[in-house]
C-alpha cells in the first residue's frame, strides 16, 4: 500500500544548524503567528463563505514546562493545502507570492528547529476531506540523511480548517520574567491585526489585548496660557527608490521607559520596537536621562524596506541616516514641535501626590535637623568668620566648565562655572572673587565651582542631568548673592557659604 510522503530536500543538513540562530523567543513564536495570519488572509473570502460572515482568525499558544517541556500553537486559518506541502516543509522554499508575511520560506522550519529537536505539524486544509500529520525528528533526519517524511492521513470534514504545531523537548522554554515579556512583545508585534479585529491571539488561555497609550494634552511649554492641544502628529515622507514612511508620532501623557520609543512596522506587523525595546536612536532620543527618551513614541510603517530573515530588524543598506534626518525634521516642523515639547514640558503633579511628597520631605528634613543640629550648630558657630577668597588655590581639575562675560555697573564680570568630581574636595560650593575695583581696566573674575563628589551630591544626584543642573543653579545663585552682598558692604560674607558647606556635609547628606 502506497503511503504519501513529503520531500524535504535540498537543505536537510541545515535543519541542525537552525537551533543556533540568534532568535529571541517572541520573534521565534511570531514566525508561527505570521504563517497563520498569511494563511487566513490568503483565503479570507473562502473562509467567510464557509462561516457566512467575517469570522476572525484565532491563534492559541500554550506552554507546558513539565518534563518533557512542550509548546503548542493552534490556529483556525485555512490549513496547509496538499499542493503546498513540498514548499511548506522544504527549507528555503520561497513562496510564489512574497508580498505578505511569509516571504523567505524558512519561518516555520527555523523557529521550530530553534525551539525543539522534535516537532509535529497537524493540519486540515479548507476544502480537503483529509487531515494530515508530519513529524520531524531533527537528529534522525540529519544523521540518516532522510529526504522524505511520511504523511499520516485521516478523514476530516471539508469545512474543517486548522493547523496545530507541537514542539517537544523544548530547548528554549520561556520562564520567569520572559513569560511576561513574551506577552508584551506579541501584543505589540500584532497590535494592528488585533485592533482591526482580524486576529484573536491567546497566550496561556488569556486573550491578548492592546492598550493604547494615553497621549499628552497640554499647551506648548513656551505658551502655557494657550489652550491645550493633543500632542500627536501624522508623519509621512518619501525618499525615493520606492522607500516611504507613514504613521504618527506622539508624546506620552506620563513618561515611561517601557512604552516610549518608535515601533517600526512592515506589512502591518511590527519588525522593530516591540515590548520594552522601543526603537530609540540617539540622534532623536538622546541619552536615557533625557525627557524625549521617556516621552516620545509612535508607529511608523516603512514601505519598500527589506528585513532580516528572522524578521527582527530592518536591512537599512545606508538608508537609516537619511530616514532619521527626515524623521527629525518632521518631528519639529510646523505647529507641533514634538522634540522641543518633550524636553520643555513639565507634567503638573496631582495635588494629592504633591501633598504626600511635601509631607514626606518636611518630615525627613525636620527629623534630620532635630537629630543632627544640636551637636552640629555649636561646632559650626564656633568657626571664625571668613571672607570671599580672591582666587582658587586648590588646583582642582574640573570635568566640565564654561567661562562667559557680563557687564554690570560699567564693569565687565568674567564668570567661570565649573563642576569637579574630586573626592578630596570637602566643599560643596567654592566661590572666588577677584574684586576688579583694585585693578582698573581688568575684568572682575568670579569663579563658581561645585563638587559632584561631595556627600550631598552623591546622596541626591543619581543619573539624571536635570538633578545636577538644578543643584548647580542653586549653587550659582548662592555665589552671585554672596558677591552682591559683599559689594553692599556685608563683611566676611563667605561665612554663610562655609556654614552651608558644613551643614550639607554633616547633616543633610545622610540618608
Amino acid at each position: 500500500m502506497h503511503r504519501p510522503t513529503v520531500d524535504i530536500t535540498p537543505g536537510v543538513s541545515v535543519l541542525a544548524v537552525l537551533r543556533h540562530l540568534n532568535y529571541k523567543p517572541w520573534y521565534a513564536l511570531a514566525e508561527f503567528v505570521d504563517n497563520s495570519i498569511q494563511s487566513f488572509l490568503t483565503r479570507r473570502n473562502a473562509l467567510d463563505d464557509v462561516h457566512q460572515g467575517n469570522a476572525p482568525l484565532r491563534v492559541e499558544i500554550d506552554m507546558d514546562s513539565t518534563d518533557p517541556p512542550r509548546i503548542v500553537i493552534r490556529d483556525n486559518a485555512a490549513g496547509i493545502a496538499e499542493s503546498d506541502y513540498g514548499r511548506a516543509f522544504r527549507p528555503a522554499a520561497v513562496p510564489p507570492d512574497r508580498s505578505g508575511l511569509a516571504e523567505f520560506g524558512m519561518g516555520m522550519k527555523s523557529a521550530a528547529c530553534w525551539f525543539a529537536p522534535n516537532w509535529t505539524v497537524q493540519t486540515s486544509a479548507l476544502g480537503e476531506p483529509v487531515a494530515r500529520t508530519v513529524r520531524f525528528d531533527i537528529a534522525n533526519i540529519v544523521n540518516d540523511q532522510i529526504e522524505e517524511l511520511l504523511i499520516e492521513e485521516q478523514a476530516e470534514r471539508e469545512d474543517q480548517h486548522y493547523t496545530t504545531i507541537i514542539l517537544e523537548d523544548v530547548y528554549h522554554m520561556p520562564a520567569g520574567r520572559t513569560k511576561g515579556k513574551l506577552k508584551d512583545h506579541l501584543i505589540d508585534i500584532y497590535r494592528e491585526f488585533i485592533r482591526d479585529g482580524t486576529l484573536q491571539l491567546f497566550y496561556g488561555g488569556d486573550q491578548l489585548k492592546y492598550t493604547e497609550p494615553k497621549i499628552l494634552k497640554a499647551p506648548y511649554f513656551k505658551t502655557p496660557d494657550e489652550p491645550a492641544v493633543e500632542w500627536r502628529k501624522e508623519i509621512s515622507f518619501d525618499f525615493g527608490n520606492g522607500l516611504s514612511v507613514n504613521g504618527f508620532a506622539a508624546i506620552l501623557e506620563t513618561g515611561s521607559g517601557k512604552r516610549a520609543g518608535f515601533s517600526l512596522f512592515r506589512r502591518g506587523r511590527v519588525i522593530q520596537g516591540s515590548g520594552d525595546d522601543g526603537y530609540r536612536p540617539y540622534s532623536i532620543f538622546g541619552a536615557p536621562t533625557r525627557f524625549s527618551y521617556q516621552r516620545l513614541f509612535g508607529e511608523l510603517h516603512l514601505n519598500g524596506f527589506d528585513v532580516s530573515h528572522t524578521k527582527d530588524g530592518f536591512r537599512w543598506d545606508e538608508n537609516e541616516e537619511p530616514f532619521l534626518e527626515l524623521l527629525r525634521e518632521h518631528l519639529d516642523s510646523g505647529s507641533l514641535q514634538m522634540l522641543r515639547q518633550c524636553e520643555g514640558h513639565r507634567a503638573q503633579i496631582p495635588d494629592r501626590k504633591l501633598r504626600t511628597m511635601a509631607k514626606q520631605a518636611v518630615k525627613n528634613t525636620s527629623t534630620l535637623m532635630e537629630q543632627r543640629l544640636p551637636q552640629l550648630v555649636p561646632t559650626v558657630a564656633a568657626e571664625p568668620p571668613v571672607g570671599t577668597p580672591a582666587e582658587d588655590q586648590s588646583h582642582v581639575t574640573p570635568i566640565a566648565d564654561r567661562t562667559f562675560t557680563i557687564s554690570f555697573r560699567e564693569t565687565d564680570w568674567q564668570i567661570k562655572v565649573q563642576l569637579d568630581n574630586d573626592a578630596a574636595t570637602r566643599e560643596w560650593l567654592f566661590v572666588s572673587d577677584s574684586d576688579a575695583g583694585s585693578v582698573p581696566s581688568q575684568p572682575r573674575r568670579l569663579s563658581i565651582r561645585v563638587s559632584l563628589a561631595h556627600p550631598f551630591m552623591l546622596r541626591f544626584v543619581k543619573s539624571d542631568s536635570d538633578d545636577v543642573e538644578a543643584l548647580l543653579r542653586v549653587a550659582a545663585a548662592l555665589a552671585v548673592a554672596e558677591v552682591l552682598a559683599r559689594d553692599s558692604g556685608v563683611r566676611l560674607v563667605g561665612t554663610v557659604r562655609r556654614n552651608v558647606n558644613d551643614i550639607l556635609r554633616e547633616a543633610f547628606a545622610a540618608p
